[in-house]
């Protein structure tokens, strides 16, 4: 489909999917397990638009989900609950509640208070509650710092020398059943080395824990394969990775659980947006966007790169410059110091790579309004958000 004509239909900025390039990422994982028991369960954090769960529902994907939100969600678009895995580090009784009764498949758990939580909740309802400890196996993920998740001093988990006896007092509590090991290094990994060596260490400890009679039955290992968010990167091959880890886990005879997210979704959207003008100092020029920090914040937030090109290709002189938006901040851009094709004011843009936190970590902040959202689907393509207007802005004020 060609990009112009939906954004002169839709407006800019706005967000637009491939539903295929989405269900393609999706079936490498699934696909590349054979045989071997596993549950691919997508995490909701990277992309919650109701359209793309629903999708992904339809072609037999899990969720991994961090909030009692993303839960409402998966479910509003028809997702099984007994695919389900609740993460994070800090869960309400109220959204421990609401998956009780929702009867999803396990909480994946980082503390013992949490544990002692679930338990209690759970036998109120006359429930086992499935849960894994979520293990800190202090594997440098070699990644951003603000998405590296399994070193010691992260907040999640809890760290792999007490492990065993966390799983023993987890053993002790008649609410819960520990029945996985579950862990998550980081994100955005582009070599998977870290992860590797995070799968053997859950391996050993899987196995000694069986040894010691708990029933685990799954080993969940999280998440966090990148994607090429610049030229001449090189990301891990999903049936290979996925052969690796099977090669690894397959003495224990475990159901394989994964978590990806970005690597489904982030190269599958782009960012239209318009130049709405050129300007120089002294010293740098300028290209401002109707897109901003608030649409995008991947950039300001983590030094992000995303390639920015412009919709219509053609042959053209090159300009470098600082690519940004209209909020009110000077840590607003999109690009800095870009080297890329000369710019018009009026020429849209597309800002590559954006299907994994782009809209979901969008604000409205300026009182901008949320952009739309866009689903292509073979010949065809659809608004599968609106673009909030300014009544939306002051709703429940």
């Amino acid at each position: 489909m060609a990009l112009d004509e939906i954004a002169a239909a839709c407006g800019t900025p706005c967000y637009v999917y491939s539903a295929r390039g989405i269900l393609n990422r999706y079936q490498a994982y699934d696909e590349a397990f054979g045989r071997t028991p596993h549950l691919v369960c997508y995490a909701v954090k990277a992309n919650s638009n109701l359209s793309l769960l629903r999708l992904l529902a339809h072609a037999g994907a899990g969720f991994d989900i961090v909030s009692g939100g993303e839960l409402f969600r998966v479910l509003q678009a028809g997702g099984t609950p007994s695919k389900i895995v609740f993460s994070g580090v800090g869960k309400t009784s109220d959204e421990i509640e609401y998956a009780l009764n929702c009867r999803i498949h396990s909480f994946n758990c980082e503390s013992e208070p949490e544990l002692a939580l679930i338990n209690e909740l759970a036998l109120k309802r006359g429930l086992r509650a499935r849960v894994a400890l979520r293990v800190n196996p202090d594997v440098d993920a070699a990644t951003h710092p603000y998405i590296s998740t399994g070193l010691r001093d992260n907040k999640f988990g809890v760290d792999i020398a007490d492990a065993e006896r966390v799983y023993e007092y987890a053993q002790s509590l008649p609410g819960l059943a520990p029945e996985s090991v579950s862990c998550h290094i980081g994100s955005q990994l582009l070599d998977a080395a870290p992860l590797m060596e995070a799968v053997d260490r859950m391996v050993a400890l899987a196995g000694r824990l069986q040894k010691r009679g708990l029933p685990i039955r799954n080993l969940d290992l999280g998440g966090g394969l990148g994607i090429a968010y610049q030229p001449g990167q090189s990301t891990p091959l999903i049936a290979a990775f996925i052969e690796e880890m099977k090669q690894r886990v397959s003495e224990l005879g475990l159901t394989i659980m994964i978590e990806p997210g970005r690597s489904l979704v982030g190269e599958c959207g782009v960012l239209l947006s318009r130049v709405i003008h050129r300007k120089k100092n002294s010293v740098k020029e300028f290209v401002v966007l109707d897109a901003a920090m608030n649409d995008l914040l991947r950039p300001a937030l983590y030094q992000a790169h995303h390639e920015i090109l412009p919709v219509t290709q053609s042959s053209r002189p090159l300009m470098t410059a600082d690519i940004v938006g209209p909020v009110c901040e000077t840590g607003d851009f999109l690009a800095k110091g870009r080297t890329v094709p000369e710019l018009e004011a009026g020429e849209l843009v597309a800002v590559m790579s954006a299907g994994a936190y782009g809209f979901v970590m969008s604000s409205n902040y300026n009182s901008r309004p949320r952009v739309a959202e866009v689903l292509v689907e073979d010949n065809r393509w659809r608004i599968v958000r609106q673009r909030e207007k300014f009544e939306d802005l002051v709703r429940g004020e």
